[in-house]
């Protein structure tokens, strides 16, 4: 997909209602679809490197569900994940996606096994990890590719291992870097309220 098309997911942002708050050296932003579905980002005030994605979906019933954390780490106390049953063993492995500016990056905590254990493949638009112990397989979706319609490079795959920690990493195609240019320097334009802009120019 060259740079220059629009997509739909494009279309989407641009057509959303969008609201802004700097706050604590962070800017929110809180995104409503014309479907009733929402999304909410926060960016590092300085950097302009993205902290959190959250999605929520309209119920059938108009009812919101529940956030779905896309980027950063789970913020539902753990009191609340008694309380709904989502509560899982502390050795289970857990997944959280940390972006950097150059990087889509996924820390995969609670794997102890050896960095030759690990397997990484792309295959159908997810990267796949798999052990040859056959203790653990999961696959990782890269939602910003396929809103941007693009293709997942294998030769763009890296991936470390520490603290009983898998490092997944996947470098930024330059149409996703552009794109992310583009939306910030018009997020910048929306009127905010809270803190001084202190979002540096990438």
């Amino acid at each position: 997909m060259s740079s220059q098309n629009t997509t739909q997911w494009q279309q989407t942002l641009e057509s959303a209602q969008k609201t802004a708050l700097l706050q604590d050296g962070r800017r929110k932003v809180h995104y409503t679809f014309s479907d009733g579905s929402e999304m909410s980002e926060e960016y590092d005030a300085k950097s302009c490197e993205l902290l959190s994605r959250r999605l929520r979906k309209k119920g059938t019933l108009g009812d919101a569900k529940a956030w779905i954390v896309e980027v950063g780490e789970s913020n539902v106390p753990l009191l609340a994940q008694k309380e709904i049953g989502l509560m899982e063993s502390s050795s289970n492995p857990v997944v959280s996606r940390i972006d950097k500016s150059d990087y889509f990056s996924w820390r995969i905590r609670n794997l102890p096994y050896p960095i030759d254990t690990y397997a990484l493949s792309v295959e159908d638009r997810h990267i796949v990890i798999r052990t040859t112990n056959k203790k653990y397989f999961k696959k990782l979706e890269v939602t910003d590719l396929d809103r941007l319609e693009l293709e997942l490079d294998p030769a763009e795959l890296t991936y470390a291992h520490a603290n009983n920690t898998l490092i997944v990493s996947y470098r930024k195609p330059q149409a996703v870097i552009e794109f992310e240019r583009k939306l910030m320097t018009k997020l910048k334009k929306l009127k905010s309220d809270g803190d001084v802009d202190q979002c540096k120019q990438q």
